[in-house]
Protein backbone atom coordinates (compact mmCIF):
# COMPACT_ATOMS: atom_id res chain seq x y z
CA UNK A 1 0.00 0.00 0.00
CA UNK A 2 2.83 2.77 0.66
CA UNK A 3 3.91 1.80 -2.64
CA UNK A 4 1.34 2.32 -4.58
CA UNK A 5 0.99 6.01 -2.72
CA UNK A 6 4.19 6.63 -3.83
CA UNK A 7 3.54 5.74 -7.18
CA UNK A 8 0.59 7.74 -7.21
CA UNK A 9 2.21 10.87 -5.46
CA UNK A 10 5.02 10.57 -7.71
CA UNK A 11 2.54 11.16 -10.40
CA UNK A 12 0.75 13.76 -9.25
CA UNK A 13 4.48 15.61 -8.28
CA UNK A 14 5.22 15.30 -11.77
CA UNK A 15 2.03 16.80 -13.16
CA UNK A 16 2.18 19.86 -10.70
CA UNK A 17 5.83 20.74 -11.70
CA UNK A 18 5.19 20.41 -15.29
CA UNK A 19 2.22 22.15 -15.16
CA UNK A 20 4.62 25.31 -13.12
CA UNK A 21 7.17 24.40 -15.70
CA UNK A 22 4.61 25.43 -18.28
CA UNK A 23 3.68 28.39 -16.57
CA UNK A 24 6.69 29.47 -15.53
CA UNK A 25 7.72 29.20 -18.80
CA UNK A 26 4.61 31.54 -19.88
CA UNK A 27 5.38 34.14 -17.35
CA UNK A 28 9.20 34.23 -18.56
CA UNK A 29 7.90 35.15 -22.33
CA UNK A 30 5.68 37.68 -21.09
CA UNK A 31 8.39 39.37 -18.99
CA UNK A 32 6.89 38.86 -15.31
CA UNK A 33 10.42 38.16 -13.92
CA UNK A 34 8.81 37.82 -10.09
CA UNK A 35 5.97 35.62 -10.48
CA UNK A 36 8.78 33.04 -13.08
CA UNK A 37 11.18 33.18 -10.00
CA UNK A 38 8.40 32.63 -7.79
CA UNK A 39 6.72 29.68 -9.36
CA UNK A 40 10.30 28.36 -10.37
CA UNK A 41 10.87 27.84 -6.79
CA UNK A 42 7.83 25.87 -6.05
CA UNK A 43 8.30 23.82 -9.49
CA UNK A 44 11.73 22.98 -8.04
CA UNK A 45 10.92 22.13 -4.47
CA UNK A 46 8.03 19.78 -6.27
CA UNK A 47 10.45 18.45 -8.76
CA UNK A 48 12.79 17.57 -6.00
CA UNK A 49 10.68 15.53 -3.77
CA UNK A 50 9.08 13.52 -6.83
CA UNK A 51 12.89 12.73 -7.93
CA UNK A 52 14.20 11.96 -5.27
CA UNK A 53 11.35 9.32 -4.00
CA UNK A 54 12.19 7.76 -8.11
CA UNK A 55 16.25 7.87 -7.35
CA UNK A 56 15.49 5.43 -4.27
CA UNK A 57 13.39 3.00 -6.63
CA UNK A 58 15.28 3.07 -9.68
CA UNK A 59 15.08 -0.29 -10.30
CA UNK A 60 11.16 -0.22 -9.62
CA UNK A 61 9.85 -0.14 -12.74
CA UNK A 62 5.89 1.25 -11.60
CA UNK A 63 7.87 3.99 -10.01
CA UNK A 64 9.64 5.31 -13.40
CA UNK A 65 6.51 4.67 -15.32
CA UNK A 66 3.97 6.49 -12.97
CA UNK A 67 7.34 9.80 -13.09
CA UNK A 68 7.16 9.28 -16.56
CA UNK A 69 3.05 9.26 -17.08
CA UNK A 70 3.24 12.25 -14.65
CA UNK A 71 5.92 14.30 -16.63
CA UNK A 72 3.11 13.77 -19.92
CA UNK A 73 0.10 14.46 -17.89
CA UNK A 74 2.03 17.56 -16.66
CA UNK A 75 2.23 18.77 -20.19
CA UNK A 76 -1.39 18.50 -20.90
CA UNK A 77 -2.12 20.41 -17.83
CA UNK A 78 0.22 23.07 -18.19
CA UNK A 79 -1.62 23.88 -21.58
CA UNK A 80 -4.83 23.43 -20.95
CA UNK A 81 -4.10 25.65 -17.53
CA UNK A 82 -2.00 28.42 -20.07
CA UNK A 83 -5.07 27.82 -21.85
CA UNK A 84 -7.51 29.04 -19.03
CA UNK A 85 -5.28 31.93 -17.56
CA UNK A 86 -5.19 33.54 -21.18
CA UNK A 87 -2.87 36.22 -20.02
CA UNK A 88 -1.30 38.97 -22.33
CA UNK A 89 -2.80 39.85 -25.62
CA UNK A 90 -3.24 39.07 -29.08
CA UNK A 91 -2.85 41.20 -32.35
CA UNK A 92 -5.44 40.02 -34.92
CA UNK A 93 -4.89 41.12 -38.50
CA UNK A 94 -8.40 41.00 -40.23
CA UNK A 95 -8.50 42.00 -44.22
CA UNK A 96 -11.79 42.54 -46.06
CA UNK A 97 -13.53 43.95 -48.68
CA UNK A 98 -15.80 45.34 -46.91
CA UNK A 99 -16.27 49.18 -45.44
CA UNK A 100 -14.19 48.46 -41.39
CA UNK A 101 -15.26 51.86 -40.74
CA UNK A 102 -18.26 51.18 -39.13
CA UNK A 103 -17.20 47.95 -37.91
CA UNK A 104 -14.31 49.01 -36.06
CA UNK A 105 -16.03 51.56 -34.68
CA UNK A 106 -18.19 48.69 -32.75
CA UNK A 107 -15.00 47.28 -31.83
CA UNK A 108 -13.91 49.71 -30.17
CA UNK A 109 -17.05 50.75 -28.40
CA UNK A 110 -16.52 47.13 -26.98
CA UNK A 111 -13.01 47.72 -25.86
CA UNK A 112 -10.74 46.05 -28.49
CA UNK A 113 -7.70 48.77 -29.78
CA UNK A 114 -8.17 49.13 -33.50
CA UNK A 115 -6.30 50.45 -36.32
CA UNK A 116 -7.65 50.78 -39.68
CA UNK A 117 -4.84 50.64 -42.85
CA UNK A 118 -5.37 50.53 -46.66
CA UNK A 119 -3.67 47.64 -48.35
CA UNK A 120 -3.45 46.00 -51.65
CA UNK A 121 -3.98 42.41 -52.47
CA UNK A 122 -3.47 40.59 -55.45
CA UNK A 123 -7.12 41.41 -57.17
CA UNK A 124 -7.84 44.32 -55.53
CA UNK A 125 -8.01 47.32 -52.66
CA UNK A 126 -8.98 45.89 -48.99
CA UNK A 127 -9.07 47.18 -46.12
CA UNK A 128 -6.74 45.90 -42.79
CA UNK A 129 -8.00 46.22 -39.24
CA UNK A 130 -4.82 45.91 -36.86
CA UNK A 131 -6.85 44.71 -33.56
CA UNK A 132 -5.56 44.38 -29.88
CA UNK A 133 -7.13 42.79 -27.50
CA UNK A 134 -6.88 40.35 -24.29
CA UNK A 135 -5.74 36.92 -25.18
CA UNK A 136 -9.13 35.83 -23.11
CA UNK A 137 -11.49 37.59 -25.60
CA UNK A 138 -10.13 35.53 -28.51
CA UNK A 139 -13.69 33.86 -29.47
CA UNK A 140 -15.28 37.07 -28.94
CA UNK A 141 -13.33 38.84 -31.49
CA UNK A 142 -13.57 35.49 -33.50
CA UNK A 143 -16.98 35.66 -33.83
CA UNK A 144 -17.94 39.43 -34.38
CA UNK A 145 -15.33 38.93 -37.34
CA UNK A 146 -17.16 35.70 -38.57
CA UNK A 147 -20.78 37.80 -38.29
CA UNK A 148 -19.57 40.35 -40.07
CA UNK A 149 -17.43 38.94 -42.81
CA UNK A 150 -17.39 35.36 -43.09
CA UNK A 151 -14.67 35.71 -45.78
CA UNK A 152 -12.19 38.01 -44.17
CA UNK A 153 -8.48 36.80 -44.33
CA UNK A 154 -7.67 36.49 -40.49
CA UNK A 155 -4.12 36.07 -38.78
CA UNK A 156 -3.89 36.37 -34.66
CA UNK A 157 -0.45 36.69 -33.40
CA UNK A 158 1.25 36.70 -29.80
CA UNK A 159 2.16 40.01 -28.84
CA UNK A 160 4.52 40.36 -25.41
CA UNK A 161 4.03 43.70 -24.81
CA UNK A 162 1.64 47.06 -25.40
CA UNK A 163 2.16 51.02 -24.37
CA UNK A 164 0.41 53.90 -25.28
CA UNK A 165 -2.81 54.56 -27.41
CA UNK A 166 -6.43 54.60 -26.87
CA UNK A 167 -6.42 50.99 -26.03
CA UNK A 168 -3.43 51.48 -23.00
CA UNK A 169 -5.61 54.46 -21.71
CA UNK A 170 -8.64 52.38 -21.01
CA UNK A 171 -6.79 49.60 -19.15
Amino acid sequence: MESILGYVAVFFARVADMTLATIRTLMVMRGRKLMAAVIGFAEVLIYVVALKFVLETLNDIPSLIFYALGFAAGNAAGLWAEERLALGYYVMQVITGRDAVAFAAGLRERGFGVTIFPCQGREACYDLLSVVFERRRLNELEDAVRDWDPKAFVTVTDTRTIRGGHFYRNK
